[in-house]
């Protein structure tokens, strides 16, 4: 707790209606046949529940869920409703977790993910019956693994003086 909490700049509407887009289409690239890849779309649901929880709600979540649907093909509603959840819980969570430092941060965040695949392989399983591969969670431990880029990367805008004054302490 003896790191500095610096003040950081209100966050633009749009810049995080583009950080989900690039999300997005990061999950529309043809990567799904490699194991390990993140859901970055559910890392920036996360991330953006934790620090914007005004402006990334269930709403989002449901609606990029429903996105996901389609352009996996699986049964609609099941990342809806994964990520409903996780973008739920996200929120609960983000008065404590702020303030901890990013490597305990990703502590909080990992049974985030993990719950979030829980939903999925379960809607999977009672939908068709079949159970995944062994490395199905290895998804949500390469996401907690980039949290702490994707918060640097996330928070870069906001991190920046509007008008910078060397002799200016913050």
């Amino acid at each position: 707790m003896n790191r500095p909490h610096y003040i950081l700049l209100p966050v633009s509407p749009l810049f995080i209606a583009f950080s989900l887009l690039c999300s997005f289409l990061l999950n529309l690239l043809p990567w799904g046949h490699l194991i390990g890849v993140p859901d970055f779309v559910a890392l920036a649901l996360v991330f953006w529940g934790v620090h914007q929880p005004r402006r990334v709600g269930i709403g989002t979540a449901f609606f990029l869920g429903l996105l996901m649907d389609v352009h996996d093909s699986t049964l609609l509603g099941e990342n809806a409703l994964s990520y409903t959840l996780l973008s739920y819980f996200a929120i609960m969570l983000h008065r404590r977790v702020t303030w901890f430092p990013l490597i305990t941060q990703a502590t909080h965040v990992f049974p985030l993910l993990v719950m979030a695949q829980a939903v999925q392989l379960l809607v999977r399983f009672f939908a068709s019956g079949q159970s995944p591969a062994w490395y199905f969670f290895l998804e949500s431990v390469v996401a907690v693994c980039l949290w702490p880029v994707a918060s640097w990367l996330l928070l870069a805008p906001q991190r920046r003086a509007v008008d910078r004054d060397h002799t200016r302490p913050i």
